[in-house]
């Protein structure tokens, strides 16, 4: 939100991939100004019943990944994009997770944006599309998911955040291993369940299965649950999630994949549970071994660090989340960037609404 001459106008966030990080920072940014989300979701939270403290302009009426009547995704998105581009004017600055499904619009109607990509950049066909588009100023969410691509225009790094308060210090008295997330060949849950049994301890799978990832859970994962010790809770609530990380003795996140932030990383230490994670993209930027966790390379490697986790203080695990991973200082990182964009806007003499100004100064709570 900034201010204008004494008078506040908004910011519109524009998302489609949704993921709960995202509604907390629109939330922190926005507290007492006019701050709209324009939702037409793939993801779980993020349709017309989604819940935010922002004003919620919902395009459908329910989460697209769970409508069985949706068949085509990208007609609602658009629907979503009109919207936005029909209410352009009555914002000074438009934040979008849409990946670059606006680019061409943001282009031609010159918007006052940034984009925060939240996916893996590592393909090809990426490139010719940055190279067409130099000029759509993007955000990373690691600095690793930057490496494949690094001809876009980066205008920052906004590592992920949760609010302090969703997930509370546990004491890790289960004494199992967790897994928590989605079941995707890239997650690899099939390492959590060999490194399980190994160790001989308890996994719980607390995992949601998307229509796309079925097959795969019924052919290559289903036939790996017969063991006692193999525990598929499923689905879990947000609700829920501080007493299954907050019990567990420490979370793996095996995956095969450049991972470009791990969401699940930083919940666990919000709940004190160190976690260990395979190095692949972001890992070692989130977890330092030794303090919050343990980076490992193989299996034989996370074995060995399954002991060593009886080592870690579960408090500085929390402490490293509040001092890295919050969705305050995540807000914050994002409204230094609408500001510096803004201000280079004026600075460029770049034709713009003569109503815009440089300070966003007021946050949403999420």
């Amino acid at each position: 939100m900034a201010r204008v001459d004494g008078s506040r106008r908004g910011i519109s966030f524009s998302m489609r991939s949704i993921q709960r990080e995202r509604e907390w920072s629109s939330d922190r940014r926005g507290s007492g100004s006019d701050v709209r989300v324009h939702r037409s979701y793939s993801g779980g939270e993020a349709s017309g019943d989604s819940e935010t403290a922002a004003r919620l302009v919902p395009v459908c009426d329910r989460s697209l990944r769970l409508h069985p009547d949706c068949v085509d995704q990208f007609a609602h998105h658009f629907v979503m994009l009109q919207e936005v581009l029909d209410q352009a004017d009555e914002f000074d600055f438009i934040h979008f997770h849409v990946d670059y499904m606006h680019f061409p619009m943001s282009r031609m109607a010159n918007l006052p944006q940034a984009t925060t990509l939240h996916g893996r950049l590592d393909l090809k066909d990426l490139i010719p599309l940055y190279r067409k588009f130099p000029d759509m100023p993007v955000i990373s969410i690691s600095k690793a998911q930057r490496q494949p691509l690094r001809l876009a225009n980066w205008v920052g790094n906004v590592y992920h955040g949760l609010p302090e308060q969703n997930l509370s210090l546990g004491e890790g008295r289960g004494a199992y291993l967790a897994f928590l997330g989605r079941i995707s060949p890239e997650k690899r849950v099939d390492r959590a369940i060999e490194i399980a049994l190994a160790a001989g301890m308890t996994l719980k799978i607390a995992a949601k299965i998307d229509r796309v990832d079925r097959e795969y859970f019924d052919s290559r994962i289903k036939p790996l649950l017969t063991n006692s010790r193999i525990e598929y809770v499923g689905e879990i609530a947000e609700h829920e999630k501080s007493e299954f990380l907050g019990n567990a003795y420490a979370l793996l996140f095996p995956v095969d994949w450049p991972e470009p932030f791990g969401l699940v990383m930083i919940e666990a230490m919000a709940c004190g549970t160190p976690a260990i994670a395979f190095r692949r993209g972001s890992v070692p930027e989130v977890i330092r071994s030794g303090v919050n966790g343990f980076v490992v390379d193989d299996i034989a490697d996370a074995l060995r660090a399954i002991p060593r986790v009886a080592s870690l203080s579960r408090r500085q695990c929390r402490a490293v989340f509040e001092t890295r991973f919050t969705a305050t200082r995540m807000a914050n990182d994002y409204i230094k960037i609408y500001e510096a964009l803004l201000g280079a806007r004026q600075s460029n003499n770049i034709e713009a609404p003569a109503h815009q100004a440089t300070a966003v100064d007021t946050f949403l709570t999420l």
